[in-house]
């Protein structure tokens, strides 16, 4: 049986990716402008937090257009959506004060 800190997910953990992914959870995904303004982030912040959760297979990118024009949409992927449960679920055990 694991504890609610060993179910903790260091990737998702970070404020800004913690944030990202409860956003992403709750759509069909979102646009790069959308997450930077909900967020307030920089694009460079943004894209940082994105890459890292890329990484780890927690979402998906899509890009269509090229240039000024262009649009970046980010998805959660079924491997973040279960990260993100387990981590969620850790967070309310640890909260109500189920060591």
């Amino acid at each position: 049986m694991s504890s609610p800190l060993t179910d903790l997910d260091p990737v998702i953990h970070a404020p800004k990716r913690l944030a990202a992914m409860a956003i992403l959870a709750a759509t069909n995904g979102t646009d790069f402008a959308f997450l930077r303004d909900h967020l307030q982030l920089s694009d460079s912040d943004l894209s940082k937090q994105m890459s890292v959760l890329r990484a780890a297979d927690y979402v998906k990118v899509t890009k269509s257009g090229r240039g000024h024009g262009s649009t970046t949409t980010y998805m959660i992927t079924r491997a973040g959506s279960a990260a993100y449960r387990r981590h969620r679920q850790a967070l309310e055990a640890l909260l109500h004060g189920e060591h």
